[in-house]
């Protein structure tokens, strides 16, 4: 369905202006912040939405205060509740409704979204811990839901019944049973005799294990105290320690009902195609309430890392028939489409394989405003089964599960067609979208999304069209069930997604960046992880995965980004013969079996896609922050040699983002964070700090690989002299050990790099400077005119 901007819609629109939305989401404490940001990420923020349990309606009416072409409407089974949310919260786009979230509150299919927060284990816990009941309260709602409606559900997840050691403190309070001066071990005491309590036999089995160090087992901490116990258990308890004010109310409720792999099953039994499915750690929980306060350990001593303090799972309704998600078989057929390349370094000797398509690709943005609101057509729940591959081999970071179906840009094969021809017919065939309604074309950036192994230019194309809020299947170019829909998306709501997990393509990102960059809008308020980045030489602030030294920001020499792109032009590499490679990267063809809900194939293709042999498809980006001695933020940049950038541009150079293949061996974000200190350590002679995941993992080609990239911020405490700049004295403090590292980073401004994105080809590093400087708040260039 395509529909016209109604009448009037702009003024209505200017309500929902950038400075509101930050005033408003400013003022929320930071729960509720995190409640609204996760609802918006994965809600197209129009349409008729519910929000169960909806409690005090504080989180309803903040959607419908910066949605406002939502229709929002709360739900509760306590009419008290209701009535006093219809007093305190009044507006034109929001109303509460009596129910009960367990049963049918609304006709059948009349709902767009759906957001369950929190609510679901109070079905189960006041229902006689029937974990059972969580099922049918989502079935019921699924009923209600309309077919590309979205189901959000933000709750806690059983970690599963394995055996751990539970390590607490036994000197923090006393041994008594009140939990308001208990200590931690004793309140853990009275928690295994009385958790769900509601119930005819409360608690569960606990056991102090000896303090003799045993195997890989160390002895626990001076003054803390060792428990057996099932991981489940172990986690209600860390979830739930610091609630002692109301601990009789909180012993009744049972948090965890489902593990992860029982929510993704139960959503695709549902016909729910699984869009996002992650565990989620409160960064101030981990650092305030976690780290320091226990330590969890499996059966062998082995440390596990913290739990989740929530997870969140998106499920997206399909017609009856339609797939909900993949499974790989063998191939039958012989490999055909993909190419391995290989290219030595003439200084070094070693040999770089890369992994090539055909053909090249055009990504196509439509874009159009509505008042100063910016929105992109993009096609979303696009079949992207790769994205399944190696799983089992190398499980993302986060935990997040399997996401068959993305959103990205409109993409097309450039052929022999002109450009503004491919546009034209692109446009009208997959979004219905006539040539007549294209008011101009605006070549965007080019780049390469993972230039290390992949052999890939990404050029694109933005097209500013009439308004027009699309919402229609696109033409089927996938080869399985669907190729997804084509809709408006207002193009902050995108960015706010890619921040927590929602959006894994890079591409469309990227180019929602350079849209607003473009047209000096703003990016909209941060809502992933803040990044602690002092003054140049004040304390960084410590917290969960925080280096040895976090002595202060390093204050470094600032390199111009247009010095480093005047250097002289570089040609390193030579064609060999696929004899002289090791074999690192490795092509696999497989078949995707496209399943409906009861299990059936709806479609099946054979596709090809490449992995390193001896690591894994994980990559972790690292964006450096210091400061210069003016105090201005600074991201450390690589001036690099790779076969990709002389095979397209004719030269080796390119600036780069540090970032490394994880080994198979790397699993958590811990280790991960741990092993890339060690490598700028001894690659860059860098010492960094407390270390901030720059949102979510992106797929930087997931039609091509199965590569998940992980970025993160790091602040630096110490670093060498920058290679594009003489050393100073005063303005690098304490230089790291090591510092005669072959490699030396150039500490260019931030700002710079954002203004001077499309001279940057990695696609890490682009995605690197542009989260950094949105989560920094840093101003973007000044506008091009509309």
């Amino acid at each position: 369905m395509t529909t016209r901007a109604p009448a009037g819609y702009e003024a209505d629109q200017r309500r929902d202006d950038l400075s509101a939305y930050a005033r408003y989401l400013s003022a929320m404490d930071a729960s509720m912040r995190q409640k609204v940001a996760l609802t918006a990420a994965h809600l197209l923020c129009e349409g008729r939405v519910a929000d169960m349990g909806m409690g005090s309606g504080q989180g309803s009416a903040a959607l419908a205060q910066l949605y406002p072409r939502l229709e929002v409407i709360g739900v509760d089974i306590d009419p008290t509740v209701v009535e006093l949310a219809r007093r305190a919260h009044q507006h034109t786009n929001l109303g509460f409704q009596l129910g009960d979230i367990a049963r049918t509150v609304f006709p059948p299919e009349s709902l767009d979204g759906i957001f369950d927060s929190s609510v679901l284990h109070h079905v189960t816990s006041y229902g006689g811990y029937r974990h059972a009941n969580a099922a049918d309260a989502l079935a019921a709602q699924v009923e209600q839901l309309s077919p590309g409606g979205v189901l959000v559900v933000r709750d806690f997840v059983d970690p599963g019944p394995e055996t751990v050691f539970l390590d607490v403190p036994a000197e923090d309070g006393d041994d008594g049973r009140d939990p308001r001066s208990a200590s931690t071990a004793a309140l853990l005491e009275r928690f295994a005799g009385e958790f769900r309590s509601l119930s005819p036999d409360p608690g569960f089995p606990l056991a102090r294990a000896p303090r003799e160090p045993s195997g890989a087992l160390p002895a626990p901490r001076p003054g803390w105290r060792r428990y057996r116990l099932a991981h489940k258990h172990a986690v209600e308890f860390v979830l739930r320690k610091d609630y002692r004010a109301d601990w009789e109310a909180e012993v009744k409720e049972e948090y965890t009902y489902f593990s992860q792999a029982q929510f993704e099953a139960l959503f695709a039994r549902l016909g729910l195609r699984v869009l996002s499915s992650t565990p989620l750690r409160n960064p101030w929980i981990v650092r305030n309430r976690f780290v320091g306060r226990f330590e969890l350990r499996d059966a062998t001593g082995a440390r596990l890392p913290y739990p989740p303090t929530n997870y969140l799972i998106v499920g997206e309704k399909v017609k009856a028939g339609q797939g909900v998600s993949f499974r790989l078989a063998p191939a039958e057929g012989a490999r055909q489409f993909l190419r391995i390349e290989h290219h030595k370094d003439r200084a070094t000797g070693q040999v770089f394989d890369l992994a090539a398509r055909p053909h090249p690709t055009l990504d196509i943005v439509p874009f159009f405003f509505a008042g100063e609101t910016a929105y992109v057509l993009a096609r979303t729940s696009y079949p992207r089964p790769i994205a399944r591959a190696c799983r089992e081999e190398t499980p993302p970071l986060d935990g997040s599960g399997p996401a068959d179906y993305l959103a990205e840009p409109i993409a097309v094969v450039q052929t022999e067609f002109p450009v503004g021809h491919t546009v034209e017919h692109a446009l009208e065939r997959a979004a219905g979208v006539r040539a007549a309604a294209i008011q101009r074309m605006i070549p965007g950036t080019t780049y390469y999304p993972s230039p290390g192994g992949i052999l890939e230019e990404v050029r694109s194309m933005l097209v500013e069209v009439e308004p027009t809020f699309v919402n229609a299947p696109s033409e089927n170019v996938s080869g399985f069930g669907t190729s997804g829909r084509i809709r408006a998306i207002e193009a902050r709501q995108l960015l706010r997604a890619a921040q927590v997990g929602g959006l894994p393509d890079a591409r469309l990102e990227l180019n929602v960046y350079d849209l607003l960059a473009r047209f000096g809008l703003p990016f909209g308020p941060w809502i992933g992880d803040e990044i602690p980045l002092a003054a140049a030489g004040a304390g960084v602030a410590g917290g969960a995965g925080a280096g040895d030294d976090d002595g202060g920001v390093a204050a470094v020499q600032p390199t111009p980004l247009a010095a480093l792109l005047g250097r002289p032009s570089r040609r390193r590499f030579s064609r060999v013969e696929p004899s002289a490679s090791a074999g690192f990267l490795e092509v696999r063809r497989a078949r995707f079996e496209e399943l409906t809900a009861d299990g059936g194939v709806v479609a099946a293709r054979e596709l090809e896609y490449v992995v390193p042999r001896p690591l894994g498809v994980l990559t972790v980006s690292a964006a450096l922050l210091a400061r210069a001695p003016s105090g201005e933020v600074v991201l450390g940049v690589d001036d690099d040699d790779l076969p990709a950038a002389q095979s397209f541009s004719g030269n080796s150079g390119i600036l780069v983002a540090p970032a490394w293949r994880l080994p198979r061996s790397v699993s958590a974000l811990s280790a991960a964070e741990e092993f890339v200190r060690e490598r700028l350590q001894a690659e860059y002679g860098v010492r960094v700090g407390a270390a901030v995941e720059l949102g979510g993992a992106y797929r930087p080609s997931a039609g091509l690989t199965p590569e998940l990239v992980q970025p993160l911020a790091f602040v630096v405490t110490a670093a060498p002299a920058s290679a594009g700049a003489p050393a100073s004295a005063a303005a690098v403090p304490d230089l790291a050990p090591g510092s005669d590292a072959a490699r030396r980073l150039s500490w260019v401004p931030l700002i710079e790099l954002v203004a001077g994105r499309e001279r940057l080809p990695d696609g890490h590093l682009r995605v690197a400077a542009l989260r950094a400087a949105h989560a920094l708040g840093l101003a973007i260039a000044p506008p091009h005119p509309r």
